[in-house]
């Protein structure tokens, strides 16, 4: 498999709480969620968080393609990471660090899959449109409360509403994301598709998804065009052109491209 990776950070001086890396048949995007006063809660913050998920997901993915599932695997590396700072943060907190992933893993004739949260997952499949994958239930989630919080009469009120925001997450009900239970990763969008019918397949942060979602300059088969021909750098420069003339503050943004599925 050969990977391509851009990630950029969206603010310049501050950390890029993405991370992305892969080893030989599989890749792995890491899109960390952040809340204000998190470092109240966990001195590490939300770079590491990403970067310390990433890293041992990666590490659990490294070994022959086996029996173990894509959610069983993101579900033991939330229990290790978790467990990497239960002793000097607060894991449980509300606005403890969390973080939305995506994987793509070769095994056997089969590309796994598996998406938790609001990254992307786009799989160029041969005679079809791209199959595209994400999880949009915190937006959903969050859509739904939006007209309560600019309602809201002063600042007692908007942080009530917002707390019961974040009550919803990894709650029946709500929206999941990995953070310190391991059982989210249950609720991971799943699946497979032949090796033989894909083409391409690209991960992306939602940030750099905002090619699509946000200000529309192309569609998802589009976007796939765009990857074979300017690589990811080419998306993300799109990206940021579009946040500037719309005014839109600047988000992480990452890709990790993958193709030549198959040896030569």
């Amino acid at each position: 498999m050969r990977v391509t990776t851009v990630s950029a950070a969206g603010h310049p001086g501050r950390p890029n709480e993405d991370f992305t890396g892969a080893v030989p048949s599989a890749a792995v995007l890491v899109d960390g969620a952040g809340i204000p006063g998190a470092e109240s809660v966990c001195r590490h913050g939300v770079a590491w968080y990403a970067r310390r998920l990433g890293g041992t997901l990666l590490a659990l993915l490294a070994p022959e393609p086996g029996p173990p599932s894509l959610p069983a695997l993101l579900a033991e590396a939330v229990r290790q990471v978790t467990d990497a700072h239960r002793g000097t943060c607060d894991v449980a907190d509300p606005i403890s660090p969390s973080a939305t992933v995506a994987v793509l893993r070769l095994n056997g004739d089969l590309a796994d899959y598996l998406v938790l949260g609001d990254c992307f997952l786009a799989l160029d499949l041969v005679g079809a449109a791209p199959l595209v994958v994400t999880d949009p239930r915190e937006v959903v989630v969050s859509g739904s409360y939006e007209p309560a919080l600019e309602a809201a009469a002063d600042a007692a009120a908007y942080g009530r509403i917002l707390r019961d925001l974040r009550a919803r997450r990894n709650a029946p009900g709500g929206f999941w994301v990995a953070k310190d239970d391991p059982r989210a990763a249950d609720e991971a969008v799943t699946g497979s598709v032949p090796i033989a019918g894909l083409t391409a397949a690209a991960l992306l942060s939602n940030g750099a998804a905002r090619f699509v979602e946000r200000f529309r300059l192309a569609g998802w088969p589009e976007v796939m065009s765009v990857l074979a021909s300017a690589g990811p750098a080419g998306v993300i420069h799109g990206v940021r052109r579009a946040e500037a003339s719309h005014g839109v503050p600047s988000d992480d943004a990452t890709i990790t491209h993958c193709t030549a599925f198959t040896a030569p």
